[in-house]
């Protein structure tokens, strides 16, 4: 039994781009202590890390109108307009006023000094902002730099959130039970000593990230296993749009490469896809957009043409478009990327495969940020506020993470101090399990999650293969259940319980939904 607890006022669980910007904006009141808690080492190693492509502005001869219309449009009708209009016209402002005013992000200009937007796939016009293809790298480390120059802002790395600490569930006071749920903080594993503490916060704000890694190739870093998403699941919070998971069409296919993601920018100035034998295909599958299609059209084009002619991949030609200098200044990251593994892209073609990449669904979340559990706020890709609704549109997720870290951090403050919970009313977190947990299990119970995912609740879906991964999540989840009370808690571990837990989330919403829309795809 460990009997440690931290108090603050509020606290953050996860350092992206959303989870940082609510913690930036909390921290303006000096005498707000604001905790934020990453599972990494570095806090500035998340999603927000990999975003390669860039972040939505406003480029000329734009307007908020043009844009919430383009991500209506790639919504494919399930997309909430309220939302998208909080993003279409607050966004920009935040953009400008915090990113490049403030923090002063380093985006690439014209020669001549404007702000270079470029142009991605469904978008009606250059709006895309960008460092290079290393955006939320860029981001991501002047909004830690900023953070750091708080001494109320305290950073904990190396932090598990195992779960959510709520009321009347955790309550030591049976009375409790008459109350609304009500989240007062986390359980949080220590990874250096193996302890587990109680986090007590008078808000919570949930900013992990996406679910990626259930699948068996993803676009995303390791620890996007759906921590959130199945914390407040058990907590009882409401989730919606669960079955739409956006596979990016272009990742890198090379031996040594997993994961790599090839920006849609690529496409966006002007890298055409072909077959392996240097066809061009998209214009039969999109004729109205061709290699510039939504994600998900071109995800599926790519999955259709590898798997009626056996390809192991298909080709993204950008050599053949711009000169060798023009690459290698656009694309830094991608360019050295791939020279590392043999492949000059100023002069070859580059292998691409989809694999998935964003969590359109989520934890329900209002206006503000604020999901149906009280002082309980979600932000970034765990939240679903309706912005992205079946297909999300490219570069629209800073963003939207941008908008939705500041909203919540305005409602926290608006709502004055809110009370922290006495550790007295809160059980201390009690260890059951005595074994040590067996690494080689987790890692064979991930992998059977992730095949699981890939094969039947991947880019085409149907009943058949639905019933069949059900069936077998539901077995896999009973025995990780017992595995998790039986072993001693390790990160590992707990992912695992994540990720099984978002796993079943998302196959029984594939389930339930026989529709076919955006990147839900269902052939039967």
């Amino acid at each position: 039994m460990v009997d440690e607890q931290v108090e603050t006022d509020v606290l953050i669980i996860g350092c992206g781009v959303a989870g940082a910007t609510a913690a930036l904006f909390l921290a303006r009141d000096r005498q707000r202590q604001v905790t934020i808690i990453t599972r990494a080492t570095d806090p500035e190693e998340s999603n927000t890390r990999y975003a390669q492509g860039g972040i939505v502005a406003l480029g000329e001869d734009d307007s908020p109108d043009l844009l919430a219309q383009d991500v209506l449009a790639a919504g494919a009708g399930l997309s909430f307009p309220a939302a998208v209009r909080i993003l279409a016209e607050e966004g920009p402002r935040l953009v400008e006023e915090l990113l490049i005013r403030e923090l002063g992000v380093p985006f690439d200009r014209e020669p001549d000094g404007r702000l270079a937007y470029g142009l991605e796939g469904a978008h009606s016009r250059p709006r895309i902002l960008h460092v290079g293809d290393a955006t939320g790298q860029a981001i991501i480390g002047a909004l830690v730099a900023a953070l750091r120059e708080y001494p109320n802002v305290r950073m904990v790395t190396g932090a598990t959130a195992v779960d959510l600490i709520t009321f009347p569930h955790h309550a030591r006071n049976a009375l409790t039970v008459y109350d609304p749920i009500t989240c007062h903080g986390a359980y949080v594993l220590d990874r250096s000593t193996g302890r587990v503490h109680r986090y007590l916060s008078g808000a919570t704000v949930l900013a992990t990230g996406g679910l990626g890694r259930i699948f068996r190739y993803t676009t995303n870093p390791e620890g996007a296993r759906g921590d959130g998403l199945a914390m407040a699941y058990r907590a009882g919070a409401r989730v919606i749009n669960a079955e739409y998971v956006q596979f990016h069409p272009t990742v890198l296919a090379l031996p040594g490469a997993e994961g790599f993601l090839i920006s849609e920018a690529v496409r966006g100035e002007g890298g055409r896809l072909l077959t392996p034998d240097g066809h061009p295909f998209m214009q039969k599958y999109a004729p109205e957009w061709g290699d510039l299609a939504p994600r998900d059209v071109v995800a599926r084009a790519i999955h259709h043409e590898m798997v009626v002619n056996g390809y192991p991949y298909v080709l993204l030609d950008v050599a053949s478009v711009l000169p060798p200098e023009r690459i290698r200044e656009r694309f830094p990251t991608i360019y050295e990327r791939c020279r590392s593994l043999g492949l000059d892209i100023t002069a070859q073609p580059i292998p691409v495969v989809p694999a998935a990449h964003y969590f359109c669904g989520g934890v329900w979340t209002d206006g503000w940020g604020r999901t149906t559990i009280r002082n309980l706020y979600a932000v970034g890709e765990v939240a679903c506020t309706g912005v992205h609704g079946a297909n999300r549109l490219a570069s629209t997720s800073l963003l939207e993470g941008l908008v939705w870290g500041q909203r919540a951090a305005r409602d926290i403050a608006a709502r004055g101090g809110l009370p922290v919970v006495s550790p007295e009313e809160v059980p201390p977190w009690e260890e059951t399990g005595v074994e040590e947990a067996d690494p080689a299990l987790i890692w064979r119970d991930l992998r059977a999650i992730q095949h699981t995912m890939w094969n039947y609740v991947g880019l085409v879906r149907s009943e058949r293969r639905l019933t069949r991964a059900l069936r077998d999540l539901r077995h896999l989840k009973e025995e990780i259940d017992d595995f998790y009370r039986t072993s001693r808690l390790t990160d590992g571990l707990v992912g695992l319980r994540h990720a099984v837990q978002a796993a079943l989330l998302v196959a029984e919403a594939a389930y339930h939904n026989r529709q076919s829309r955006g990147c839900h795809y269902r052939e039967s």
